[in-house]
């Protein structure tokens, strides 16, 4: 499951593994409920100068969708109910980082890249889009958000056409990670210090939603994302 701790304007997303089989945070329809609610409670909660850092505990960051919860259709049903917190995130009404201190594979790399900044380890943990290895294709808006995030084409071949496990330097190279660090608390401290510089433009978060929704059309036309218009309340 996860929790949602606020420390003054800052709220920590924390993926948590209870038992041994939920080390590896995979999104299975019980996760998924508790980061939407988690996300929700954060967009009820927000003020000016918010940010939200989502982390995990242990080796993984999140090892993707739960493929072991059974049928072909129990996998469809993911799919579509993980729609929902990539759309959460894409319309959040704050800047958002992920802290990425493990493996993020398959629907993990695309939780990870859909927050704005993205901090990372280089002593542990890769970046993997495992799905061509495990002969299935992308979900729409994976290949939209991919497209929409890494401007490389060389960089986006590499990730989805050659299945490559990316560690945290080359993912900086890529485009994909904004910054790497030795270790884990380097990278805690790291996303700490950039929400609080974040939360010190004051910016409105309606605003800055909107905003981050129309930069990335293809990917929020296929999540059911609407741009709006926000003006100033005084002119």
């Amino acid at each position: 499951m996860c929790t949602l701790e606020k420390r003054d304007k800052v709220f920590f997303l924390t993926l948590k593994g209870d038992t041994k089989r939920d080390e590896e945070h995979r999104l299975n329809p019980p996760l998924i409920a508790s980061i939407r609610a988690a996300l929700a409670q954060a967009r009820a909660e927000a003020a000016v100068g918010s940010v939200l850092i989502t982390q995990a505990e242990g080796r993984f960051f999140s090892n993707g969708l739960d493929l072991r919860v059974g049928a072909e259709a129990d996998l469809f049903r993911m799919v579509d109910l993980f729609r929902g917190v990539v759309a959460d995130l894409l319309s959040l009404p704050m800047p958002t980082i992920a802290a990425v201190t493990g493996h993020a594979a398959a629907a993990g790399l695309i939780l990870a890249m859909s927050h704005d900044y993205v901090v990372m380890t280089s002593s542990r943990g890769v970046m993997y889009l495992s799905e061509l290895d495990m002969a299935m294709s992308l979900p729409d808006y994976f290949t939209a958000l991919i497209k929409g995030k890494v401007g490389s084409s060389t960089a986006r071949r590499e990730l989805a056409l050659r299945a490559s496990k990316v560690g945290a330097e080359a993912a900086v190279r890529m485009g994909i990670v904004d910054a790497a660090y030795y270790s884990v608390e380097e990278v805690a401290a790291a996303a700490v210090r950039m929400a609080e510089d974040l939360g010190k433009r004051r910016w409105s978060g309606e605003a800055y939603a909107e905003i981050r929704k129309g930069l990335y059309p293809e990917v929020c036309g296929l999540l059911g994302l609407e741009v709006e218009t926000v003006v100033p309340s005084k002119l």
